[in-house]
């Protein structure tokens, strides 16, 4: 690599992409703020793993940040049958509590209605918004990776040698 950056399109998608992935599935994705800043952390140490070069904390946010926008994509396609299952339960809910109730109120009955719908620009608003949280984390991520597994700087050709013993005896 010869003092080259190492590519962090890989890390970034692999960190990403296992972190979108366990944040879209109902139970697992409880942790989804986990995820993403343990993702970005595993994007962090594939990069300095075949890095030849120190890394430093900025670059260690442009992973994290890669990551996850990755994970806001995985997440976004994964979570597709998800939410459907998530929509025909909502019309179940909203049909046994119309039939169970005698008279529900108007303002009830269209909030009832309105969940069970969801409209594109709805969907668009949250991955925008998903996408802003999961860079975030995944930046956080990515610092805290690069400070674990960076590789500290030495010189060529000299070896640390341990603190001296400055207090006299």
């Amino acid at each position: 690599m010869n003092g080259q950056r190492p590519n962090m399109f890989m890390p970034a998608l692999i960190g990403g992409g296992i972190a979108g992935v366990l944040s879209a599935i109902p139970i697992v994705g409880c942790l989804c703020c986990l995820w993403i800043i343990g993702g970005a952390v595993l994007a962090s140490y594939l990069l300095t793993k075949d890095s030849s070069v120190t890394l430093t904390a900025g670059d260690g946010a442009i992973v994290g940040a890669l990551s996850g926008l990755f994970a806001t994509f995985a997440d976004a396609i994964v979570s597709i049958p998800f939410n459907a299952m998530s929509q025909e339960f909502m019309a179940r809910l909203s049909e046994k509590i119309s039939d169970s109730a005698e008279e529900i109120p108007e303002v009830w009955a269209e909030i009832l209605q309105k969940s069970s719908e969801s409209s594109g620009p709805w969907i668009l608003v949250g991955i925008l918004i998903t996408a802003v949280i999961f860079v975030s984390l995944g930046v956080l991520g990515g610092i805290i990776g690069i400070s674990l597994f960076g590789k500290k700087k030495t010189i060529p050709g000299e070896d640390i040698a341990p603190p001296q013993d400055t207090s006299n005896r």
